[in-house]
Parts: structure tokens; sequence; C-alpha cells
């Protein structure tokens, strides 16, 4: 071969090899250095799940498309304990450090103090005892009490131990055990172990170490304390090791409430570790890189007003007793059910009731994460839809009017015995709510402390005086006496009646007109127009007993008495004063007991509600239509109306119109030259009213104020009802129903006024 020929191909080959290598390292220097984050993140091991998100929760406005309530986006903190293996106490630990030094407060239910010495914050931690219907004490499990039985830290007890002398027979032995006995060839057999009797219930700090073994809390998870008492064995009450005390207890608390939802011992929704966490917070717990720590954004529901919190409601998690219920609920009949566990749903007022337009359709999300539980891709299988808005009937600027004046009204009547108050106006043509305030109320938006401190107050602020609060309606009774009276021909307009004081048909010593028991007075000769204006018992004494009982509840429960109202929030229906219902409560009716249904009293009890809705009835010509707080609902997007309320008509009166005059004359004459007239005469409209004294106890300082009135008084808009717990008299309510009446109207007049061009709003 030739030199030259064989040196050439030498090169060739050192050449080829060269740019060989070359290529070669380039490629790993672009798969290593340039691009080695991107591909190293690829070759990690992937988890893939699926995540239901919530859809953002509709808006509630009132009338007017003021907003009442919203959502803000918050952040929280969670914990998934399958990515944090073994390093799972570290990180929580860890996790509490950086919630220590950013002032957070995390969600920590254990009943056992924070500091030593450790001691239970609660009288009873494991299990509460009360009495049943028959006298029977009854112990039930507190959710300490369930997880420590079932992780063994204690015996349940609820149970209570076999009795002694009960215990099993003993069992003939087996031919195996004879046959045992035969080869010990005689040997002295061991006595039978004596049965345990149940175990002491432990202290906060016996059972912190007990959770610290459980939780493998440093050196916790060595000892079994219940293998140590039966061998004799010495426990120390708290095992951590070199751990403090006060960051076992810390971490005890949070391995607490995981341990209580994976153990479901409380499955009512996931453990959210911290809420409502600022950007300082964020930043320190991203800095630390913890395993199974999550970081993500939520919202919660913002209140726009102080105001309307019985009606408005409010947003928690399904409770524990809900699941079921909740996630077999199908509000779109796809055969689906729209709820998952950890969920949120309307608690009471407009949020419970009209949750199916709120809620909106959650959506679910592919998720996928490293080893490191960080999240590498996500895709939408299907994104959620936004609730709807609902605007109510409620008129915000009157509602605030009402509970700022009863704030300021009630504190003095308080001194002189009264105690809560409500107030209801409807829309007289289709029975629009547009306020329903009860008084003593709540702040809505704080409401766990809320619920804390005022929880166990004997006015009970929480409850809806408006709808739920049962009254003798008293006197405003009189005007259904009055129209039963004159539809069935029992009397006439101009029928007068010789009102003697004391009403004795059956018998004397019966009962009185109050005129003539505070007074000795007598009304005299009067017809139904006046026994209206002065409250007449004895003429409605006289009406009522020839109407008798029956056609006078029949009547009564036209005008709504006694009946539910059809308003979309709970409500009390109460009770219409009759034979059955005296019957009902192994009572004996009297003929004579009618004298007293006739004037409001006996038995009958009315909400608030049920006395505007009567009263709004009565001067719209007998047309009793259904009270509702819905007035429309809006798209998310407020483009398209998914929903307009259609009036409903509960039921019709046919009252002759020289009738309703009638009745319509003597409220109106009490306004104007009766016992209210210096409430109504600034007021530059005229104003129908009756004042009520409904007695609770027998004495006039026992008796609510009961007050309805409507206005104007030729084209009634409004009705208006008002009691004052223990208020003594209805008059005495008059002049806060004028205040009433005088905001509405002047209020509407503004907002009917356009502003001219180029004029500042304010």
């Amino acid at each position: 071969m030739n030199i030259k020929q064989f040196h050439r191909r030498v090169w060739a080959m050192a050449l080829l090899l060269a740019l060989m290598v070359t290529a070669m390292g380039a490629t790993l220097y672009d798969l290593q250095i340039n691009n080695g984050d991107v591909y190293l993140e690829k070759t990690q091991l992937k988890i893939a799940e699926t995540q239901t998100v919530e859809a953002s929760r509709g808006q509630i406005l009132d009338r007017n498309g003021q907003v009442l309530v919203s959502n803000r986006v918050i952040y929280q903190v969670s914990l998934d304990t399958s990515l944090m293996e073994d390093a799972r106490n570290d990180t929580i630990l860890a996790l509490i450090r950086c919630a220590q030094a950013e002032g957070v407060e995390w969600t920590d239910n254990l009943p056992i103090s924070k500091t030593e010495p450790f001691t239970f914050t609660t009288s009873d931690p494991f299990y509460a005892a009360q009495l049943d219907d028959e006298g029977n004490l009854v112990k039930t499990l507190t959710r300490l009490g369930r997880l420590s039985v079932k992780m063994g830290w204690i015996d349940d007890p609820t149970q209570d131990p076999e009795p002694a002398g009960e215990s099993a027979p003993a069992k003939e032995p087996s031919l195996m055990d004879k046959l045992k006995a035969f080869l010990k060839g005689g040997q002295k057999e061991e006595a039978p172990k004596q049965e345990e009797g149940p175990r002491p219930l432990p202290n906060a700090r016996q059972l912190l170490g007990m959770m610290c073994a459980s939780f493998k809390l440093q050196g916790g998870g060595a000892v079994d304390k219940k293998a140590a008492e039966k061998a004799g064995e010495s426990v120390p009450e708290l095992n951590i090791g070199d751990m403090p005390p006060s960051d076992a207890r810390a971490a005890a608390g949070v391995l607490y409430e995981l341990y209580l939802r994976s153990q479901e011992v409380y499955m009512a929704n996931e453990y959210v570790f911290a809420s409502d966490v600022d950007i300082d917070f964020i930043s320190r717990v991203k800095e630390q890189g913890l395993p199974g720590v999550v970081v993500e954004a939520t919202t919660v529901r913002q209140y726009h007003t102080k105001y309307a919190a019985h009606l408005l409601g409010r947003v928690t998690p399904i409770y524990a007793e809900e699941v079921e219920y909740y996630t077999n609920l199908d509000l779109d009949g796809d055969g689906v059910g729209d709820y998952q566990m950890n969920d949120t749903v309307g608690r009471g007022g407009a949020e419970q009731a009209f949750e199916p337009y709120l809620r909106g359709s959650s959506g679910v999300k592919a998720v996928e994460r490293n080893t490191k539980g960080k999240i590498v891709s996500e895709t939408w299988q299907s994104e959620p839809k936004p609730g709807g808005n609902v605007m109510l009937t409620l008129d915000i600027g009157l509602q605030a009017y009402v509970e700022n004046l009863f704030a300021e009204a009630m504190p003095q009547r308080q001194e002189a015995g009264a105690e809560g108050a409500a107030c209801v106006v409807l829309d007289v043509k289709n029975a629009e709510v547009l306020t329903a305030a009860s008084y003593p109320t709540f702040d809505l938006s704080n409401y766990g402390a809320e619920l804390a401190e005022k929880g166990n107050d004997p006015l009970t602020p929480f409850v809806n005086r408006a709808f739920q609060g049962a009254y003798p309606p008293g006197s405003t009774f009189k005007m259904i006496t009055a129209i039963a009276g004159l539809e069935e021909e029992i009397i006439t307009p101009s029928t007068k009646i010789l009102t003697e004081g004391q009403y004795n048909y059956y018998g004397p010593n019966g009962p009185m007109c109050w005129y003539y028991r505070q007074f000795g007075g007598r009304h005299g000769l009067i017809n139904v127009s006046k026994a209206i204006e002065v409250s007449c018992n004895y003429f409605f004494f006289d009406v009522g007993r020839q109407l008798r009982i029956d056609r006078l509840v029949d009547y009564a429960s036209r005008f709504g008495l006694g009946q539910s109202t059809g308003v979309e929030l709970d409500e009390r229906r109460g009770v219409m004063a009759s034979r059955e219902y005296t019957e009902s409560v192994g009572q004996t009716w009297y003929e004579g007991n009618t004298l007293s249904v006739a004037i409001g009293q006996e038995s009958t009890q009315v909400t608030p509600l049920q006395l505007a809705n009567y009263i709004a009835t009565l001067v719209n010509g007998g047309t009793r239509n259904a009270a509702h707080l819905l007035k429309e609902v809006k798209s998310s997007d407020f483009t398209q109306v998914v929903y307009s309320y259609q009036p409903q008509v509960l039921g019709t009166i046919d009252i002759q119109p020289q009738n309703l005059s009638a009745v319509k004359a003597g409220m109106l004459t009490l306004t104007t030259q009766g016992s209210v007239r210096q409430a109504f005469q600034d007021l530059p409209f005229q104003v129908g009213a009756k004042t009520g004294t409904a007695q609770t106890g027998g004495t006039s300082s026992n008796a609510h104020s009961v007050f309805v009135c409507f206005a104007p008084f030729d084209d009634p808009e409004i009705a208006v009802s008002m009691v004052v717990e223990h208020g003594e008299g209805g008059g005495d309510v008059s002049q806060l129903c004028a205040d009433v009446l005088s905001y509405y109207f002047s209020a509407q007049e503004t907002r009917e006024e356009i502003p001219m061009e180029n004029t500042l709003i304010r």
C-alpha cells in the first residue's frame, strides 16, 4: 500500500472521529446544560389527578341593583400528606414556624391548651351527657372522643361496662384441651386471667403523649401505652424526645385535624391549614419548598352591607350529617349528584333559599404533579360555570333605615321592659318584601365571633322575628271581625251597637272593653268605623258572638292568619285560634272563647309578615298574594334574565266596596282624629292604621305593642306591620311607623329624580 494513501486514510478516520465526538458533545451540552431543567422535569414521575373546581357563586343584589353580597379572592394553605412521605412531621413543624413568624393563625380545634401545663379547654372533652325525652341519661361522643376510641387511646366511655356476675359461662373443655392437660402430666394449670375493667380516662397531658406516640412525633412512636400498662411498666406522660412541648402540642393539633378526616371521624370538608393569608406568608412558605403544602386561590363571600343579616344568610361547608343528602342531590336532572363532599352551600336566608340559582356548575380539571408535588400541567375537562346573580325585592336603603331606627329607639324601651322588635314593609299590589327588620341583630361578616358572643343571649339576636316571631295580633285583628260581620250581613256600615263597657251575654262578670276597664267609660252607640277608630272591644265581642267561631276562623284563614305566606325563607305558620286547636292541646272549648278570638286574643299567634300581608290583602280589595323576596335572576355577566318572579295568588276574598270603605274609614280616622294623630299629622299624605295591645300574661306591662298601617290612603302602595315585644301599647310604636312611611316616600321621590346633564351625581 502507498504510504501517502495510508496517511490520508488515517487522517480521514481521525477527522471523522473528531466530528462525531464534537457532535455528541454538542448534543449532550444542549441536553444537560441548555435544556437540562426541562428534560429533568419531564423525566420525573408524574402523578395524575382530577380536581373538582367549584364555580364562582353569584352575587346578591337589592331591588335597585345595589350589590349586597359578592365574592372576594383569597389564598388558603392546605395539606396533601400523600406527597410528604416520611417528612410529614418535619414539614408540618416547618409550616407552623412559618405561621408563627408571620403571625398567621392556623386551624387547630384540639381541646387541649396550647402551652404547659396542658389542660383540657372544655369540661367534656370525650363525651357529652344529657337526658333524653324519657329522662334517661344519654352519652354522645365528641369528635375527640370518637377519634380517641378509634385510635385506641381510650375505651368507649359511652358504653356501660359488663355488670359483675353476668359474664359468659365457661365453655366445656374441648378434646384438644383435654389432650394438652394430659400431656402436661398433672402440671399445675395457670389461673385464668381476670377481665380488665375500663381504663380511666387520661388527663390532657397523658392524652397528648398518646397522640404524639400515634403520630410518631420525635420518638413518640416507640411507646405502646396500653401494652406497657398491661405489662406493669411505667409510661412517661409526654414521650416526645427532645421536641419542645409547645411544638409537640402545635403539631399534634394539626395532625388531629388531619386524622379526624383520614379516619372518617369528621368528613365535612378538607382540612385547610390557614385561610386568607397574605403575600408575606406565602413567600415564606414558597421559600421553604415544603412538599405537600398547597397554596391556592379560592373565593369567600364579601358583604357590602351590615344590614339584613337575617335575610341574606351565609355560606358554609357541607356538614357531616348532610353529606349523603347533598352528594345525592341532582338539581339539573342529569342523574348525577351536583355536590361533592368538600363543597360549600348556602346556610339560611337568601343564600339557602336561592342556592340553585347562586351555585353555578362545578368544573373538572386534570392536574399532573411531579414527586415533589409541583404542578407540571393542567387541563380543563369541563370548565366551571358561574352562578346567577339574584336580585331581591329588598330595598336596602329602607332596610337600613328601619334597623337604625330600632337601634336608636329600642335601648330606651328596653329599660322600661321591652325586648325585641320586628318590622315588615310589603308592596300592597304584589306582596314584595321591601323590608323585614328584626331587632336585635348581628354582624353577618363576623358570624363566628358574633355567635360565640351572642349565642346565649336571652334576646335571641339570631332569630328572624319578622318571619319567625309569633305574637297575638291584639286589636289589629278587629278589621277581620269587621269584614266577616259586614260580608255575612250581621251588621252593615251604618249599624250601630250600644256598647256598655262590660259584655255580660254569657253571664255576669263578662269581659270588659279596655275603655271601661281603665277609665270606667263607655263608647256608647257606635258603628263599625267608629268601633275600629276607638278599638271598642264590646262592639267586636257582639259581632264575633253572632258570627260564631267557624265563620270567624274561615275569614281569618282567607286573610292568611295561621297560613304560610309563601315567602321563600323559613317562616312560622303561627296559629289561628279555633275549637279544633284548643281541643288538640288538651283544653276545653267554650262558646265564650269566641269573644277573645274576635279581638285578636285567645291562642291566635301570627308573624309580622302575616300581619303585613293581611293588611295588603285587605286594602288591595281582597287578593292575597304570596309574599316573596326573589325579584329576578340574571346571568353571571348580567346580560340575560334567567328567571323573573311571577306573582302567585294564594286566595281571594270578595269584599263589597261599601264594606271595605267602612273599615278603611275607621283606620283613617284613627290617624287623623284618633289616638295616634300626632304621629301622622305632618305627613304629606293620608294613612290608614290600627293599633294593637297583645296580652301575653294578663298585665299591661307584659303586653306586646302591635301596629299596622298602609299608605297612601287613596291609592295604597305599601303595608307596614311593626311589633315591639312587651312595649305595652300599639300607639307606642305609631311614631316609628310614621318615620318609616316618611322615609320610604321621600326616598322614592329622590330615586325618581333624573339628574340633569353635566350634574355631579353624589
